[in-house]
This record gives C-alpha cells, structure tokens and sequence, in this order.
C-alpha cells in the first residue's frame, strides 16, 4: 500500500489547512511548509474524527466565496473547535471562526478586493505584535467581521473592515480577513510565522529531515524485498529513484519504458543521462507497439489515462518478473498535486493522473510513494540534497501518458510524428532565446482538427498546434508565460515551414486556474 497521511508526518508536527472552497488553500500548506512546518490540506467539512485522528498540531481555516450566514455555505464540525486546538481564520475561515464563537459578521457597503491599507490598531498582539503599524495587504472579499468573539481583542482594520484581525491567544484563536499567504501581503509570513510560534509548532520539516523520514519510511516498508520503479526520466521519478537507493541499496532495480508516447530523443537522453549520474541498475524496455495498440480508436482523455496506467503496471509486472527476481513493491513518483488533482479525499477530481487513479485495481505489486505529500518545489530541493545533478533536478516537467495527453483525440503514429516535430522547435527556440529557467512547462498540443492555409500559393488543409508555456512555482496554480512575439514569431517560421503537416501555430493564454496546465 501507498504510504498515508500518518506515515508521512511521522516526526513532524502537521498544520492541517482545512479547504473551504479557497483559491489559495494550496498556497497556505505551500508557505507553511516555506516556513518548515509540515502541512497537509484536508476539506473544510471533514469530520471531527477524521481530522483529529491526523493528530495536527494546530489549524488553518482557508478561505472560501460563501457568505457564513447563506443557507448550504461551508461549515465545519463543531467538535473541531472543542478539542482546543491552536486554530488560524483566514478571510472566510475568520468570518466561520467568529460566527462560530459568538463573534458577528455582515455583508459591508464597500467591497475589498486587491491591496488596501492596513492599521495596527494594537500593536501589543501576539499576531501582528512585529510589524509595522500601516501596511498593504491583499483582500478579496465582501462579507467581514463586525464583531470579534467575546474574549478576542481586535489588532488591526482598514476603511471597510473594522476586525481585519483578532485574537485570543489563551485560547489559541486567531483571525485575519486578509490573506497572509500570497505575496502581494508583504508581511503575510511573519503573521504565519507568529502563529506557528504561538501554537508551539516545531518547525523541523526540511529537506535533510524529509529525506531521513522518507529512507526510515522506505526501509520499514519493504524490508528485504525487491523493489522496482517506473522511471520516466522526470524529477520526480528520478528522485523518488533516488530516495529508495538510498534506502535500499542494490535491493532497486529501474525500469525506464520506451512508450513510444516520448517526445524527441527523450530516450537515449534519459538513458544517458541517468546512467551517467546513478549507480542504481536501470533496464530499457522497448514497449511502443503495445501501449499504441491500446490506443487505437480511444479518444476521450480520462479513458486514455487509464489504459496508459494499465499497461504500465502490466509491463512493470512482466519486467519484475525477467529483471528483478518478481519484485512485490512498485516505486512511482506520485506528488502532493496528483493526489490532490485526482480527488484525494473530499477533493474533486480534476483530472485522473495516470499514477494514481489512473492505477488498475488489479495489480502484483505494493506502491512505495516517498513523494507522495510534496510539491514540485519541495522534489527539486530533496533532489538536490540527494546529490542529483541539475540537469535532472531542474528538469521541466513532463506527464507520465507523455504525448497522448497532448494530442486531442485518437493517438495515432502520424500525428505523434507531427508533435514530435513542432514541440522539438518550439523548446529549441526557448533554450535559443534564453527563457528555459523561466517558464516552468512548454510544449505543443495537437488538436483533432484541420484547418484552411494557402502556401506557395496553393490551399492547404493542414493541422494547427497550439503553444503552450506556463510559469508556476508548484503546479497547483499556473500563469501563462509572457513571451516576447519575436521569439513566437521565429517558432511559428519553423514550424509551419519544417512541419509540413502543419499550417497554423497559436499561442494559449489560459491560466490555471480556469484552465489545466495540460489540455488532457
């Protein structure tokens, strides 16, 4: 089995933000962990039980757009607050704690959204006792506190929110309508900060700890036996490789499967590449006949995920049995977004993530996942530790489907071919032009259309591709890359004149959210 929310934690204090529809609750598990105390995302609504079981240490209430007062706006269990837990209010999440306490809230006259000025009303708080008496922070909200809960002081306001913080520190409760979590709140960490200091929080999660925790969690699991992992050439594969080597020895073996769904010489690049850097044995499989054949006529996306994870366990299995003396435990590289994105819990799923619920019910092996309660940026800093090179540790990130996830509709040789080809330029261009450690993720989509062009004069019916290209710090959330129309000027010159298939180029300005960072 897959390692749980308990074993990940074990030796860690945990802060679990409970989700009530926020936009940022990725963000606060995000900086509280910046600030080295582990935290995990839970829904808002979850039982009492459930959440305490997780044995937190302290509580953060995200926020959310519901009003506290409209009837079916998100709750919590009363028996939360009972247990006497440190417990931190955000936006939605302070307006649910005062209303909650016997505090009042109200629908104002005068909105807050974006920065607004701040007053330190009493500077001798426990929260905000630090920092400067005027400040920016950022709102985004209608509703607020009118009335703190009995027994809470009020710390600070602003033209339109006279509670723009409060707190009991006695009793451990704390609350502010602003949000301390994303950057355009300049002092947001210190108050995070101060509420892990005032919680007694022990801030020990850092990469040398995580590390130790991961190859003491690895050995308990498997023992003796023989270990394989999915290695894809990514970060995440290659560190989750990385981390079970160091746990077990020559007991690993790696098993890199050519799909046929790669993209241009990625398998001799990642052949060479972590042969040159690992001593761990890895085994080449040539598989791209077999996962193309399932392919054949699927084009709906989440029934592509699921054949691709399918076939991937069926080949890992066939491969354990000849390589690695019938292996009984399967490395993957999952991470905290792709259990999250695959409806982890209470969460929606968003997309099925073809390590995750993309798995077969059936298979012969027990997963080891030392990755599994991480962001991106919290593997590329374990790589790192670990030794591995930046070649690997930076590496964009590049889904386990591979192409098929990028090509809209049936998978099909040519249009593989077609991809390869644009999605090889456009990243040439990026590396040309210097923006490779700017953008998080670049590639090229293939939709299940053509399109009219003229060329030398004559009509063409060819294939558009799309530009894509996100900056991100985790995943979780995305922005589209700003890229200089020169740059795009020069990949569409190429594409449309070296591929001949195709005959338009455009460029996705989606971020996420709405959109996905993937089309699939």
């Amino acid at each position: 089995m897959a390692a749980s929310s308990r074993e990940a934690s074990v030796g860690f204090d945990t802060v679990l933000v409970l989700d009530f529809g926020a936009q940022y609750a990725q963000v606060i598990a995000r900086r509280l962990r910046e600030l080295h105390a582990y935290s995990e995302i839970v829904p808002g609504d979850a039982p009492a039980e459930e959440i305490l079981a997780r044995r937190p240490s302290a509580l953060v209430l995200s926020g959310g757009p519901a009003s506290v007062y409209a009837e079916g706006a998100p709750g919590m269990d009363p028996a939360v607050l009972e247990a006497g837990l440190p417990v931190l209010g955000i936006c939605y999440g302070q307006q649910l704690l005062a209303d909650a306490l016997g505090g009042e809230v109200a629908r104002t006259d005068a909105a807050e959204f974006g920065r607004t000025s701040l007053t330190v009303d009493d500077p001798g708080g426990r929260l905000l006792g630090e920092q400067p008496l005027a400040q920016i922070v950022w709102m985004s909200h209608r509703d607020t506190v009118v009335s703190p809960p009995p027994g809470c002081r009020v710390l600070a306001s602003t033209a339109a929110s006279p509670v723009a913080a409060f707190e009991d520190p006695e009793r451990g409760i704390f609350g502010v309508q602003y949000h301390p979590e994303v950057s355009h709140t300049p002092w947001g960490l210190e108050v995070l900060k101060a509420f892990l200091d005032v919680a007694g929080v022990r801030r020990t999660w850092t990469s040398h700890s995580v590390i130790a925790a991961a190859v003491g969690a690895v050995r308990e699991q498997v023992g003796d036996a023989q270990v394989v992992c999915g290695l894809s050439g990514g970060v995440d594969s290659a560190v989750a490789a990385a981390l079970v080597h160091e746990a077990v020895g020559s007991q690993l073996t790696c098993l890199f499967v050519d799909h046929g769904l790669l993209r241009q010489d990625e398998a001799e690049q990642v052949e060479q590449a972590f042969g040159a850097h690992s001593d761990t044995r890895l085994v080449s499989i040539k598989a791209a006949d077999r996962f193309l054949r399932q392919l054949e006529g699927v084009s709906e996306p989440e029934e592509k995920r699921r054949r691709i994870g399918e076939e991937f366990i069926r080949t890992f299995e066939e491969a354990a049995l000849e390589h690695a003396s019938g292996a009984a435990f399967l490395v993957q590289g999952t991470l905290y977004p792709d259990v999250v994105e695959s409806g982890h819990g209470s969460s929606a799923t968003i997309k099925t993530h073809h390590n995750v619920g993309g798995l077969p019910e059936r298979m012969n092996f027990d997963l080891v996942e030392p990755l599994r309660w991480l962001f991106k940026d919290e593997v590329r800093r374990v790589g790192a530790e670990l030794g591995l090179p930046e070649e690997i540790v930076e590496r964009q990130p590049f889904p386990g489907p591979g192409l098929a996830v990028r090509i809209i509709g049936e998978v099909t040789r040519e249009k593989l071919e077609v991809l390869r080809a644009a999605d090889a330029i456009f990243r040439h261009e990026l590396a040309r032009a210097g923006l490779e450690g700017e953008i998080w993720q670049a590639f090229v989509v293939l939709p299940d259309v053509r399109t009219v062009g003229v060329q030398g004069d004559e009509r063409t019916y060819g294939y558009p591709v799309i530009l894509r290209a996100v900056t991100s710090e985790d995943a979780m959330t995305a922005d589209f890359a700003r890229i200089d129309y020169d740059v795009l000027e020069r990949v569409t010159g190429r594409i449309v004149n070296e591929v001949p298939s195709v005959g338009r180029v455009a460029y996705d300005v989606t971020s996420k959210p709405p959109g996905t960072i993937e089309w699939e």
